[in-house]
């Protein structure tokens, strides 16, 4: 008896279906243009993407448009490729233009399908992405599609790495530009740490088509892209830490050596606050429970899972005055290997041997906040209906599975349980056998390297012969897999590999005609061609004859769709084909989710070794199983995504801020800004509202904005004039650091002071945002604790991280405010006794090309007047010129890193 719900969808049908016929009238539109089309000129054609684009630009809305670029990209297409695209096809672009994510079986030309909504909305001028997961990928689609949009008078580039910055900058300025995700997610990052707008790449964000897009948004969304640099140096932090360590007791800390977790009790953190706070590494009044601790608490941590966890000899060995790690499985030393977050420098310390700086990160970004930015995404692969509940609540993109083109004729089989992985391979070659020998191409995928080697072995042993895919050499994985569907092919390939090259019945035409151009370059094109398709043509026949592509899986993957990627492999545009899956009680899947009660039911039939069970509730069983694990990943994803929601809120404010500068000729007024809010503050520390004057700390205030705004200002004896407060004293501070400002403007030339507090704005920002990045880091790793305490991490990592963001704007303030009250011009005397200088240098490296050089007396003598409290007496060296104090050092590392 049929359920409400299958009755429903047969009377009304499914929401997908109804999707699909919405847009059908569109695609009798389009075609009714096809004849007006086809009669234009290819000039005509290129004037058509003229008139279509100053409509475009001229408010018309794309949706008006649709019918008419649709019509004249395919009329392009097919003068330039030789393909018409069918209605499948149209119907899959116009998904792709609405923002939706078009599910298009294998072989149904996805490739093709993305040049219509990308031309459609390329007409706006704001430039389209479209994304591939590969650099092979993103080149040959490029190469290939670059004729249909030359043909419709469009640019096309295309983004790789380690490519020259004018040949990048070129390709993102292109019409439609042809990308990886990673270059993509690297070159917003590097972007956004540029000085200047004219050397950024990248336009803003208008318009993406992510090919493969549930590997992108799904599977590579796991991890974040991370740019990262040498850190400070806190070797001074380290070792103070490592004093206190070994005084730590037992009822301080728990161990879980499982986990190789080591945690401080109640008792150990009131322990640790005296500790840290006698050892000058917390200040007075600061507890460890206070944001701006996360990253001692962090650095606390280390140490200890350092002295409690980590043995020397075991863990690792100290050679050379270094901490080289051990690998516990094969006892070697791992050279060149370091732990990170600090724990490789928590070692060093323990061990006394140098400490070197760790790296940290400079900017970082999740996929699925970059592609976020854009203003409308879309994507397309063979399967994404499993995941969609993710793509729409991350990237609120919808899911529509497209028709394909011709009724699919592939045979789906039940799944060959075996008890055994031994049972299993047997039963797998046997059908390899069986298949081969009627000439039957067979594609086999496994889980693992591992496995596919392990098969491998034994289809030797049978003197079958094979090819396995890797996915080092994509160009080699595409010849491969052209050659997959031809007679008697047996291909061995690894989860997903393969992508992006159809398995074609009988050979690939195009890929053979290429190999046989470079091998006779004399041939005749033509000829040649019509020569191979007759030779595929025949083989495509008898292929058919034995059955088509045979998909045979050696296992269950924990995700359904990549299960289903490969059996879509098999019948392509109405092919005849097969697939099956043959399965153990002894893999991952079944083993974690109830092989006990299959193992029973196994052994309650009295099967035989050897021996497979098949049955349709074996099927939803395990798919049920996927549906879970599939459950439990969004879950780790969402939560994941949570965490970097809060930074990705105050990277886009620092981002933004930052572009501001950049676009903005004249940033005085910022500063000025940011000069007052520090006397607002300064004024509010030394002189509380409604206090008396006695209660003023007026010797204080005067030491803090010489400090941090460098202006000399007679506060004392403002503070005794009758009838001052602090709002008189906070407006006397402002015009005093304005006028002090403004002599340094007329000394320097207004262009150059501009110039100089634009350099230093930026400047001062990404070293913050660095820092604040670091912390936010550490705060990350200590704030699951707070679950214990029955709070919920997430909220505190959002209260605490917001408090952190405010200290960060703070201490920007402060930190622009004294640089700027720091930097004098050079008096002429200055940049005279400099150019003398330099001419003495070059004087005496050309005597020294001819002479050796001659004893000097005392090098390292200071510079006269050098006064190192008063910075005015330390002249304007470069920041690789030699200290003036007279250490011998550059003064970068000497007075320099002070300043």
């Amino acid at each position: 008896m049929l359920g409400f719900g299958t009755i429903a969808k047969k009377v009304f049908g499914t929401p997908n279906d109804r999707k699909v016929k919405a847009v059908r009238p569109l695609v009798e539109k389009i075609n009714a243009l096809e004849p007006e089309f086809e009669s234009l000129t290819d000039e005509q054609i290129k004037e058509k993407t003229q008139s279509l684009a100053e409509r475009a630009m001229g408010g018309e809305s794309l949706d008006d448009l649709l019918p008419e670029a649709f019509a004249n990209c395919r009329e392009a297409a097919k003068r330039a490729l030789g393909l018409r695209a069918f209605d499948t096809q149209l119907i899959g672009g116009i998904f792709l233009h609405q923002g939706n994510i078009s599910e298009m079986k294998t072989g149904e030309g996805k490739t093709l399908v993305a040049t219509f909504p990308a031309y459609l909305n390329a007409l706006t001028g704001k430039g389209v992405h479209i994304v591939t997961v590969n650099d092979y990928l993103a080149r040959r689609d490029a190469e290939w599609m670059s004729k249909v949009y030359g043909a419709l008078g469009l640019t096309t580039g295309v983004v790789v790495p380690q490519q020259p910055d004018d040949e990048k900058k070129a390709a993102y300025a292109c019409d439609v530009t042809y990308a990886t995700n990673n270059e993509l997610g690297f070159d917003y990052l590097r972007d956004n740490m540029k000085s200047e707008l004219s050397q950024m790449y990248q336009r803003p964000h208008y318009f993406a088509i992510v090919d493969e897009v549930d590997s992108i948004l799904i599977d590579e969304a796991r991890t974040p892209l991370i740019i990262s640099g040498p850190a400070e140096d806190r070797s001074e932090m380290y070792a103070g830490i490592d004093k206190i360590a070994p005084e730590i007791a037992d009822e301080h800390y728990t161990l879980d050596e499982k986990t190789r977790q080591a945690t401080f009790t109640d008792e150990g953190n009131d322990w640790l606050e005296e500790k840290l706070t006698q050892a000058g590494l917390l200040p007075e009044g600061q507890t460890l429970y206070d944001p701006e601790s996360a990253t001692l608490v962090h650095h606390v941590n280390q140490a200890l899972r350092a002295h409690k966890l980590f043995t020397k000899d075991k863990d690792y060995i100290v050679k050379d005055d270094e901490v080289v790690l051990i690998d516990e499985f094969t006892g070697r030393m791992m050279t060149g290997r370091r732990l990170s977050d600090g724990l490789h420098q928590a070692i060093e310390a323990k061990e006394g041997v140098s400490i070197k700086p760790e790296n940290v990160t400079l900017a970082s970004v999740t996929f699925q906040n970059y592609f976020r930015l854009y203003e409308k995404l879309s994507g397309m692969t063979g399967t994404a209906l499993t995941e969609a509940e993710e793509f729409r609540e991350i990237y609120g993109l919808g899911v529509v599975e497209v028709p394909t083109n011709r009724p699919i004729a592939r045979v789906d089989e039940n799944d060959m349980v075996y008890r055994t992985a031994i049972e299993k391979f047997q039963g797998v070659v046997d059908k390899i056998k069986e298949a081969h020998a009627n000439g039957q191409p067979i594609l086999v995928g496994t889980t693992s390297i591992e496995k596919s080697e392990h098969l491998a072995n034994l289809l030797k042993a049978e003197g079958i012969k094979f090819n396995v895919l890797n996915a080092r050499l994509h160009e080699q994985e595409a010849q491969i897999i052209a050659d997959a569907g031809k007679l008697g092919a047996v291909t061995i390939a690894t989860n997903m590999a393969g992508r992006g090259t159809d398995i074609q019945l009988g050979g690939n035409v195009e890929m053979r005609v290429l190999h046989a151009m470079a091998e006779n370059p004399e041939a005749d094109p033509e000829e040649l061609r019509a020569q191979i398709e007759a030779e595929v043509a025949d083989e495509k026949a008898k292929v058919i004859a034995a059955g088509g592509l045979y998909v045979l899986a050696t296992e269950r993957h924990e995700s359904r769709r990549i299960d289903n990627q490969l059996r879509g492999r098999s019948g392509r545009q109405g092919d005849p084909g097969r697939s099956s899956f043959f399965l153990s009680l002894e893999d991952d899947l079944m083993r974690i989710f109830g092989s006990d009660r299959l193992d029973k039911v196994l052994s309650g039939l009295g099967m035989k070794e050897g021996e497979a069970i098949e049955h349709p509730w074996v099927n939803k069983s395990l798919e049920r199983a996927q549906a879970k694990v599939e459950g439990r990943n969004f879950d780790i994803r969402k939560q994941l995504l949570k965490f970097d929601d809060v930074m990705n809120d105050q990277r886009k404010a620092i981002f933004l801020q930052r572009r501001e500068i950049m676009e903005s000729k004249d940033v005085s007024e910022i500063t000025r800004d940011m000069r007052h809010q520090v006397i607002d503050d300064l004024v509010a520390d030394y002189m509380p509202p409604k206090s008396y004057a006695e209660q003023w700390d007026t010797e204080g205030l005067y030491a803090a904005v010489i400090r941090d705004i460098g202006v000399d200002a007679p506060v004392m004896e403002w503070a005794e004039e009758e009838g001052v407060d602090d709002d008189v004293m906070r407006e006397r501070l402002e015009e005093a650091s304005d006028a002090f400002m403004a002599e340094k403007a007329e000394a320097f030339g207004a262009d150059t002071m501009r110039n100089i507090e634009k350099q230093l704005l930026l400047q001062t920002i990404d070293a913050k945002w660095r820092e604040h990045l670091l912390t936010l880091e550490h705060l990350r790793s200590v704030v699951g604790f707070r679950g214990y305490a029955q709070r919920d991490p997430l909220n505190e990592y959002k209260t605490e991280g917001f408090q952190l963001f405010e200290r960060l704007l703070e201490g920007l303030r402060v930190d622009v405010s004294q640089k700027l009250g720091q930097i004098r011009p050079m008096s002429e005397e200055e940049q005279s006794a400099l150019i003398q200088q330099l001419r003495a240098q070059q004087q005496q490296q050309a005597a020294a090309a001819v002479a050796p050089p001659a004893p000097v007396e005392n090098p390292d003598a200071a510079r006269a007047g050098f006064d190192e409290n008063d910075q005015q007496t330390w002249g304007n060296p470069g920041r690789n010129d030699s200290c003036p104090c007279g250490s011998g050092k550059k003064f970068k590392h000497c007075h320099g890193r002070l300043a």
